[in-house]
């Protein structure tokens, strides 16, 4: 997993909700863990843009329903800073889920865009992109 140069605001805590942009079958994720995130005493750990994170399905189809899946944050509503001063923000908060940690896609289509910096991170997630912002 690559290093990111911008400045990302990691906006969703622990067990926030956000939806799934491929067709995976997973509708809702909730987000269990963050991989490599570490926290004060007391504080949620939280997941910005090409973050690993660790989802539990809430909606989807049936067989991968109350599963744990790995995913990638791919958009955030909470703005963030690049290095040459351009703030960016997107309409929703979206995942993509994995098949393994490597960072294969489980689904074979991206609705939306996906970040630049979440692309630079995954580049198997770059691959299937339509629309890098």
């Amino acid at each position: 997993m690559k290093a990111i140069k911008a400045n990302i605001t990691r906006s969703l805590p622990s067990q926030a909700r956000i939806i799934s942009c491929d067709n995976s079958g997973a509708k809702i994720l909730k987000i269990i863990a963050v991989k490599g995130h570490k926290t004060c005493k007391g504080r949620l750990p939280a997941a910005g843009v090409g973050d690993l994170i660790f989802a539990s399905v809430k909606k989807g189809k049936l067989d991968i329903r109350k599963t744990v899946v790995p995913a990638v944050v791919v958009r955030q509503k909470k703005e963030y800073r690049r290095p040459d001063g351009t703030r960016i923000k997107f309409e929703d908060n979206a995942a993509v889920v994995l098949k393994d940690l490597k960072g294969n896609p489980k689904g074979t289509i991206l609705k939306g865009p996906v970040a630049k910096e979440a692309c630079e991170r995954w580049p198997a997630i770059a691959k299937l992109a339509t629309i890098i912002v």
